[in-house]
């Protein structure tokens, strides 16, 4: 097991990197950075005094490794528009961003769970495509159009719940269930399969044979035998969904670590862009280690990997 774990953290070491030098290389090809940060009415010589100052004229080599031996430090420099250390800036927005992806984990789980064993249930049934169906749906429906319509049906027509903002808990609930529609596809169909590998295995033939409860089945043998590669992926999915917050942290008007990004984006602030991308990669990274590290332990055949 031990080497298996070692080749996954080359890889994710090679992985980090890799997204490293992308979101260096990116910033840069998309113009000139002096020009983006002095803005259309600077003059030439206000384009090079910020070449200068920000060291935009040495060698692209040179500014790319300088820029790596800070990150590597956890210095990220300094914002260009709200003229704070990166670093600072996403700390103070992270709390947002990890608390909307567990509350998206956590709805995806309490109704991607039920589904997936109610379609393992009644396979081959008008049940079970029926469960299929609304995992397709939800596999297909943009979450920017999702956001919008429960923001004027459950916020503005029915008053039930905030359409932005964070200041109470309830202001987690629109933004988590669209959020969730993105692993909820691939949860259910995951627990799907795996109770009905379970339910046809040995062990449950003598569960039944023994007299046990339907219910008992279900759960204590089936699916705690089908929840080990649910457990992995789930973790994999929170690191989808820490990505994938830009687009429902701008609907909502979250001010997380996604919102900051659309910020920066639209303000040239390619500092904090960079620390973004490289951030959040990192945190999927760690959370895929986490699941190979939970599929290592729980598969016997990787312990000797």
């Amino acid at each position: 097991m031990l080497r298996f774990f070692l080749r996954r953290f080359a890889v994710a070491v090679l992985v980090a990197l890799t997204v490293l030098t992308l979101a260096f290389l990116l910033t840069r090809v998309s113009g000139d950075l002096a020009i983006s940060i002095a803005g259309p009415n600077a003059t030439q010589a206000d384009v090079d005094a910020i070449r200068e100052a920000y060291g935009l004229n040495r060698p692209l080599v040179v500014q790319y490794f300088d820029w790596l031996g800070r990150a590597v430090q956890g210095d990220f420099g300094q914002s260009y528009f709200f003229r704070d250390r990166v670093a600072n800036l996403i700390a103070a927005r992270m709390p947002v961003t990890v608390t909307l992806g567990l509350v998206g984990l956590a709805i995806a789980l309490v109704v991607s769970l039920p589904l997936g064993i109610l379609a393992a249930v009644r396979e081959g049934t008008w049940v079970d495509r029926l469960v299929g169906l609304v995992a397709m749906i939800g596999q297909a429906m943009p979450s920017f159009w999702l956001g919008l319509v429960l923001m004027i049906v459950f916020g503005l027509q029915l008053g039930w719940v905030p359409i932005s903002g964070v200041e109470t808990w309830d202001g987690y609930i629109l933004p988590g269930i669209v959020l969730a529609f993105s692993a909820i596809p691939s949860l259910t169909r995951l627990t799907r399969s795996g109770m009905i590998e379970a339910l046809a295995s040995d062990y449950i033939r003598t569960a039944r044979a023994k007299g046990l409860t339907r219910l008992s089945i279900l759960v204590k043998h089936g699916f705690r035998n089908a929840a080990i590669p649910v457990v992995s992926i789930a973790a994999v999915q929170l690191g989808f969904m820490l990505g994938g917050s830009i687009v429902i942290e701008t609907v909502f008007a979250l001010h997380g670590v996604g919102f900051l990004a659309w910020e920066s984006i639209s303000k040239n602030d390619f500092p904090v862009v960079q620390a973004v991308v490289l951030v959040l990669a990192l945190i999927y990274i760690a959370l895929t280690l986490l699941a190979d590290l939970l599929n290592a332990v729980l598969d016997p055949r990787l312990r000797t990997a």
